[in-house]
């Protein structure tokens, strides 16, 4: 069934929420929260990117790396990366070492500066009407895709992204609060 569970500081979570002290934080302060701008979307959707057949712990554990490694994340450096950065990138033990979601990220880079409108924008065109979805009870009730993002996804690869299935878009929806899928009972449920 898997509803709401109390942490050790007395608050209801998502039950993943209380599963390890990394997520408390990221919980409560960041995922389901509307985000905007370019930078942080971009930064969003290669985490998630990354974090496909991989633990989320072990993508936030390696958040700082990431940012190291990919100019914190500012597309238009991003995009200007070439063979020696892509080596240096594989050689680099603070962030998941994956050749493909590498070449991923940098050729998401590209695709964001061929935008003819802003990435936020096309990202967020694609959000479902709160008032059509209802809050999951559980998480079991909570979708690993949805038609939106499978529209996301297939909008996105058609403007040349890589490594945006439709899970790996709706993880990005939830993300950045596109979607929220706090369960019924969490502190940050509606």
């Amino acid at each position: 069934m898997t509803a709401a569970t109390v942490g050790a500081d007395g608050r209801p979570r998502c039950p993943w929420g209380n599963s390890a002290e990394d997520y408390v934080a990221y919980h409560d302060d960041e995922w389901g929260v509307p985000l905007r701008g370019e930078v942080a979307l971009y930064e969003r959707l290669t985490l998630e990117a990354f974090q496909s057949g991989l633990s989320w712990l072990t993508i936030l554990r390696k958040r700082d790396g990431f940012r190291r490694a990919f100019a914190d994340f500012e597309p238009k450096l991003v995009a200007e990366f070439g063979d020696q950065d892509v080596a240096r990138l594989m050689a680099d033990t603070s962030i998941v070492r994956n050749r493909a979601k590498i070449d991923a990220t940098i050729r998401n880079a590209r695709a964001i500066d061929q935008l003819d409108l802003p990435l936020d924008e096309l990202l967020w065109s694609f959000a479902p009407d709160p008032a059509t979805r209802p809050r999951p009870r559980t998480l079991s009730d909570v979708p690993a895709i949805t038609d939106e993002s499978k529209a996301m996804a297939k909008e996105l690869k058609n403007r040349g992204f890589a490594f945006v299935g439709p899970t790996t878009a709706y993880a990005l929806m939830q993300a950045t609060g596109m979607v929220d899928d706090h369960v019924e009972g969490c502190w940050r449920a509606d």
